[in-house]
């Protein structure tokens, strides 16, 4: 049976590289950090501030990460939206009269909507700054916002423009990117935040393994920021497997409301266990209900049946960096079992690495 695609495949490589990419990540905050502090203290210090973190797909999940993650910490109003929401109702979404800081996701910041949501937050808000956090400098957000008067760009280290089809280490970097932004005296975690990813890395065959079963369903969930972290996880196994597996993600709690009806068995259950004790405890009550009652298999990640070390004094903002290493390597073995190929899943060119085919339409202002 094949196993997990050889380092010649760009997302193998991709996957790999994530402790380094996050220390060069580190490394380039504290050459950039001072101006980007000098950036974001003025619109900090604005009670009236709405920050807004936007992107698609993948890159959207961020900021669903992170608003969780942050709100907690900054004590104030933090929202993720995608692009693909503000784009499609600007007027609706942004409908309050309140200064922006649009903080913008782009691994290649060539989506149609990625520009798109900068202008027309700037049609719409009676105040925008932005925020531009991107792996490409030659993309069209970076290059729009290079020498901006209310931007700033915060080019990631190069290696993160992931080449393959799926983002990983963009998506990773991305997230720990924004988190150290707001919170820069959080740079410390960076070395647990590695050696939690290697020891997962070191750990791919045990990952792989519980494909064994040829799951044809798979579903994640998490709370809190690792809410986000579950949509994330479920698309990645959508895309690298071109559908094939059926890929799904919920709340703890959520799921008893109707989906756990997608549970049989042949479908793996993964659990994304929360560093909040209090969260921790309905994360555990999911876990034994399933084992109780389903005959499918169920991982409950972070925890003792499968822990990760060094993640137990991390919020789950900065755990969910860690841990979407798990998703991507089991994305990545199913993919290989199944005879796709991780780089380029979609041969027919019916899904691509950067979205085509969107029209973006004139914004019609009264």
């Amino acid at each position: 049976m094949p196993h997990l695609a050889t380092p010649t495949s760009a997302t193998h490589r991709e996957i790999r590289q994530q402790p380094d990419a996050w220390r060069e990540l580190r490394d380039l905050l504290a050459h950039r950090g001072p101006a980007l502090r000098e950036f974001l203290a003025p619109l900090l210090a604005r009670d009236d501030l709405r920050i807004v973190l936007t992107g698609a797909g993948t890159s959207a999940f961020i900021g669903d990460i992170a608003g969780e993650a942050l709100r907690r910490t900054l004590r104030r109003r933090v929202e993720p939206l995608a692009t693909t929401d503000l784009v499609a109702d600007p007027l609706g979404t942004l409908a309050e009269p309140l200064p922006v800081l649009l903080v913008s996701f782009g691994r290649s910041g060539n989506s149609p909507e990625s520009s798109a949501a900068t202008r027309v937050a700037e049609q719409v808000a009676p105040e925008v700054h932005h925020l531009v956090i991107t792996c490409n400098a030659e993309g069209r957000l970076a290059r729009e916002h290079a020498d901006a008067p209310r931007s700033f760009v915060l080019l990631l280290p190069e290696r993160t423009n992931d080449t393959g089809f799926a983002m990983t280490s963009s998506f990773s970097t991305m997230l720990l990117a924004v988190l150290l932004a707001f919170e820069p005296g959080r740079a410390g975690t960076v070395d647990a935040l590695a050696d939690a990813a290697t020891s997962l890395l070191e750990r791919s065959g045990e990952v792989e393994a519980l494909l064994d079963g040829e799951p044809r369903r798979v579903v994640y969930l998490g709370s809190g920021p690792l809410r986000g972290l579950a949509q994330e996880s479920a698309l990645k196994l959508l895309e690298l497997t071109a559908g094939r597996v059926a890929a799904f993600h919920d709340t703890p709690l959520g799921f008893r409301h109707g989906p756990k009806s997608v549970v049989d068995d042949r479908t793996l259950v993964v659990v994304l266990g929360s560093g909040d004790p209090y969260t921790a405890r309905y994360d555990a009550d999911i876990v034994a209900e399933l084992r109780q009652d389903h005959p499918g298999r169920v991982v409950h990640l972070g925890a003792q049946d499968f822990p990760v070390p060094g993640l137990d004094d991390l919020d789950d903002g900065l755990r969910a960096v860690a841990l979407a290493t798990f998703a991507q390597l089991l994305a990545l073995g199913a993919s290989v079992r199944l005879g796709c190929t991780p780089d380029n899943p979609f041969p027919d060119g019916s899904v691509n690495r950067v979205v085509r085919g969107v029209r973006i339409h004139e914004l019609p202002l009264p």
